[in-house]
């Protein structure tokens, strides 16, 4: 049995097939163009699925993991910012499903990432588990008890919209100081363009002014592990996963300071385990096609 499994973000929509044994048999992706808006991202979508199933018609199921708040069992976003605009209230299992005449399910592109990271990578083998990726935003999923834990109104796992800083820095979610401000690859970008007076274009430049020992660089990336610090404490004393997954665009720099995290969380003295995700920019995609076994 093969499945489609698609990731939604905001740049890119990634698709793979996948069999049951966790063979990628088939990918392709495409730009989203989410600025354009919802209908232009949908028209993508279909392309990107239409394009796999030409390869793999024997496909019996399509998972999709999108940003946003979905609710699972009807497949609709009952909450997105901007990033994807008009993207609320969307019905992608129905819209899917219509065209495709095949089983469809649907679910936050940061659940998708975890069960993705549990069946093949970083987290097999545990059955409680916590992600963050620090990308463009933070997203964040928790698994407890071998069951991906979604929450009453779909929200279960919205680390990055989590007040870390009171009243701190503006948030595209309406709320002031969350996580998202403070940790996301974005935020470490802006602050070091802020404290460096220097345009950054992406970490990837971040990275090199620090390793060529740029001071205000260097303050910036020592309050960015303080902050990460904080959260997994956090995250740890709340939930007490049996490790916490990191990944998104800043642990592809992790070479860099990866040592720095593990000595500071040592401190804390809490035996807390944290562990690089492994699947990359594939962990939705793939995390989506075995939620199609899963859920249906």
């Amino acid at each position: 049995m093969k499945a489609i499994g698609i990731d939604i973000g905001g740049t890119s929509i990634k698709g793979i097939v996948a069999d049951q044994d966790g063979r990628i048999v088939g990918e392709t992706k495409q730009a989203t163009d989410a600025a354009i808006g919802k209908d232009c991202i949908l028209a993508n979508v279909k392309d990107v699925i239409w394009q796999l199933l030409e390869q793999h018609p024997d496909s019996e199921g399509i998972g999709i993991g999108t940003a946003g708040r979905v609710n699972v069992n009807t497949g609709e976003i009952v909450y997105a910012t901007n990033n994807l605009p008009g993207w609320q209230g969307s019905n992608l299992k129905e819209e899917i499903e219509s065209v495709f005449h095949r089983r469809v399910c649907v679910d936050n592109d940061a659940n998708t990432a975890l069960i993705g990271e549990c069946w093949l990578g970083a987290g097999a083998g545990c059955s409680d588990v916590t992600m963050l990726t620090l990308g463009t935003g933070v997203g964040g999923a928790n698994r407890i008890g071998g069951k991906i834990v979604r929450g009453a109104q779909w929200n279960g796992g919205e680390w990055g919209h989590v007040i870390l800083v009171p009243d701190g820095r503006p948030c595209n979610c309406g709320q002031r100081g969350c996580i998202e401000q403070y940790i996301s690859g974005t935020a470490f970008v802006q602050t070091a363009t802020e404290a460096a007076h220097i345009q950054f274009p992406s970490g990837v430049e971040v990275f090199e002014a620090y390793e060529k020992g740029h001071s205000a660089v260097t303050s910036v990336l020592n309050q960015f592990i303080d902050y990460l610090t904080v959260v997994i404490h956090n995250i740890h004393l709340g939930i007490n996963p049996q490790t916490i997954l990191l990944g998104g665009g800043m642990v592809d720099s992790k070479s860099v300071w990866w040592d720095m995290l593990e000595e500071r969380v040592e401190r804390l003295g809490l035996h807390i385990s944290i562990s690089a995700a492994k699947l990359g920019n594939q962990a939705g995609s793939i995390g989506a096609a075995k939620m199609v076994w899963e859920r249906l």
